[in-house]
């Protein structure tokens, strides 16, 4: 097995809504703020190459969307999924499974992209099978109005109408041993319902995929829990969970959001889990 960080593009959210009820000075600390508020915010994909399969978690926002809705999000940097594939030796085409742990835009709206003439969508890896859950999938498709504007039915129904949508099994527990993609899964509910959230064992190590349990190194202490989330109170339980179990085992932490941090270790300290060492993915991976 190999694992290699794909880069799906940089963008800026509001720092504020990055981090709920926690003031700002003491969010800034670690994730300082422009002008307007907004704070670097990183899509780090991850790319397993196991046998014969080549397996995609999350494809960031995409190039789908309209010059307004970008505006929104402040893009910054020349990443891409098709440039960061290339720098590996590898196509869109290679791969052959997408692995989403979500359905927010910001996590697979690289899925899908327009179709040649640009008068419908078709999926972005032609070969690739993709992956949600059939609670998630629900959640997303019938969407409550918190999150309407995060689930785009431009990049999620065109999965389902490809024929290539499968759905992850999910645990009577919070822990899926050994998916259908051959690594384990921790479902987490606080963000939304049934994010998934991969474990992957690797050369001895056990590397998480936090996508948005964990956004950023700033976001470590319980209480700091994005404005974003639909279930709070239940993000806390969730994070205090599993960073405990992080730091009891000594997890790599693999974090999508942090324009800054690629992958860091916890450990315990008096005020609770708190970072301990940080790693690019060349050092690890």
């Amino acid at each position: 097995m190999k694992l290699y960080p794909i880069k799906a593009g940089n963008f800026k959210l509001d720092g504020g809504a990055m981090f709920g009820v926690v003031p700002k000075s003491l969010w800034q600390r670690t994730n300082p703020a422009d002008a307007n508020n907004m704070i670097d915010i990183a899509a780090r994909c991850l790319l397993i190459e196991d046998g014969d399969r080549l397996i995609l978690i999350d494809t960031g926002m995409g190039n789908k969307q309209s010059d307004k809705f970008y505006g929104y999000y402040h893009l910054w940097g020349d990443d891409s999924i098709e440039k960061s594939l290339k720098e590996y030796g590898f196509h869109k085409d290679d791969v052959t499974d997408v692995f989403m742990t979500h359905l927010h835009f910001d996590h697979c709206g690289g899925s899908i992209q327009w179709n040649k003439d640009r008068t419908g969508y078709e999926p972005a890896f032609k070969n690739a099978r993709f992956w949600s859950n059939e609670n998630h999938w629900q959640w997303a498709t019938i969407p409550n109005r918190r999150e309407k504007a995060s689930f785009l039915k431009e990049n999620i129904i065109p999965m389902e109408e490809s024929g290539h949508l499968n759905f992850i099994a999910q645990p009577k527990l919070d822990i899926l041993e050994k998916s259908a993609l051959g690594f384990d899964v921790f479902f987490a509910n606080g963000h939304t319902e049934k994010q998934m959230i991969p474990m992957i064992h690797y050369n001895g190590k056990t590397i998480c995929f936090m996508a948005d349990l964990l956004p950023t190194v700033g976001h470590l202490p319980i209480p700091f829990v994005m404005g974003y989330d639909t279930r709070p109170l239940l993000t806390l339980d969730e994070k205090e969970k599993f960073l405990n179990m992080a730091a009891d085992n000594n997890f790599y932490l693999f974090l999508e959001h942090d324009a800054h941090n690629e992958i860091i270790t916890v450990k315990h300290t008096e005020k609770g889990v708190r970072l301990h060492e940080v790693f690019t993915c060349n050092e690890l991976l």
